[in-house]
């Protein structure tokens, strides 16, 4: 268990900077130009060509010079209707990484944001900026959530917040459903978030846990399945309660006439999604079996649209696949993940061509 509190003012800009945020480092991405892109999780394929059309339509019929929705209402009540929720429990706002930034706001600041490592860097990011108490807890060796450990954090701090990602980033781990209500059983003083960004992928869904614990929040993008990454949007699940409070941190007309085009005219044909998640799921496996006797290397089983390869060597492994036109992310300086490199599942052309290369790699 690490445990990070509040750290001392880095001696640069101005004084009234807050400590906490001089001392945290920018958000560790470094763009790559590639022909190949395996390294943001996203969609290989872009949102239909036909439904842009219908999207850029509807955004040409509506006034620009007029605020969209205060709190983007006509999109919440059709969120609600596709995930079967209360609308009054749905927050929807430009990524889950806002929610993310608010939920920590919400619950973490001048409290405890609880985790596992390693996870989903914002988390930790956010916990910092804010000036949160951050306390990890190391995920057991088969990336498993470390139960116990997190019950004795749990019962011996004041309450914040703790979030759990299922299935797992940056491992691909997906939990039995008992292990989390265990977690949401105990921390009913926390808000507990269910960051559900890959379950497209796992076919999970953890509505029924939040459904029977009002603490607890289901994290959902656009971002991934839906092929809308470039869009920024995402959204919360929550009991009409906490929502609410959630709401009150939102901005006020955040999400802006062109991602209310989109959204609506993905909601009304959603049926590219649950294709192109059946053929990353299929992809998966193939590439997972390919790999499986590579001499040097281990593909870790994954329920998400990436996996981790283990190598020899991630510094040189990474500069392998560059030199054949693939850039992938190097997660070997995280806790637990040596050597590793994670691969987001491509086109059947990209998952062949990355496998081409991995194959050369000794």
């Amino acid at each position: 268990m690490t445990t990070s509190p509040s750290t001392p003012a880095a001696q640069d800009g101005p004084a009234s900077v807050r400590p906490s945020v001089r001392a945290v480092p920018a958000y560790p991405f470094t763009p790559t130009d590639a022909a190949i892109k395996l390294d943001q999780n996203e969609n290989p394929y872009d949102f239909p060509e036909r439904l842009k059309a219908l999207a850029v339509g509807r955004l040409m019929e509506r006034p620009w010079n007029r605020y969209p929705d205060l709190h983007a209402d006509e999109l919440r009540r059709r969120i609600a209707a596709m995930e079967d929720w209360d609308e009054h429990g749905v927050v929807v706002t430009p990524g889950s990484n806002v929610l993310i930034k608010l939920l920590t706001e919400l619950a973490g600041i001048g409290q405890t944001v609880l985790t596992v490592n390693p996870t989903f860097s914002v988390y930790t990011l956010e916990a910092q900026l804010l000036g949160a108490n951050l306390v990890q807890v190391s995920l057991n060796d088969d990336f498993s959530l470390p139960v116990e450990g997190l019950l004795t954090e749990l019962r011996s701090r004041l309450p914040g917040v703790l979030y759990i990602t299922q299935p797992h980033a940056p491992t691909g781990h997906l939990d039995d459903i008992q292990s989390v209500q265990t977690l949401l059983d105990a921390a009913q003083d926390w808000v507990v978030v269910l960051d559900e960004a890959y379950h497209q992928y796992s076919h999970s869904d953890l509505k029924s846990l939040v459904r029977a614990h009002p603490n607890a929040v289901s994290l959902r993008t656009f971002s991934k399945a839906w092929s809308l990454a470039g869009i920024r949007a995402g959204y919360a699940l929550a009991s009409p309660e906490l929502a609410a409070n959630i709401q009150k941190l939102v901005s006020a007309f955040t999400m802006n006439a062109l991602t209310q085009a989109v959204l609506e005219v993905a909601l009304e044909h959603p049926t590219y999604v649950h294709e192109r998640a059946l053929e990353a799921v299929h992809e998966r496996g193939r590439v997972l079996e390919t790999l499986q006797n590579h001499p040097t290397c281990t593909a870790i089983p994954s329920q998400a649209n990436f996996f981790l390869l283990r190598t020899p060597d991630a510094d040189a492994a990474y500069k392998h696949f560059l030199a054949h036109g693939i850039v992938v992310r190097r997660q070997d300086r995280l806790h637990l993940l040596q050597g590793c490199l994670r691969i987001s599942v491509g086109t059947p052309a990209e998952n062949d061509r990355f496998l081409e290369a991995a194959l050369a790699l000794r």
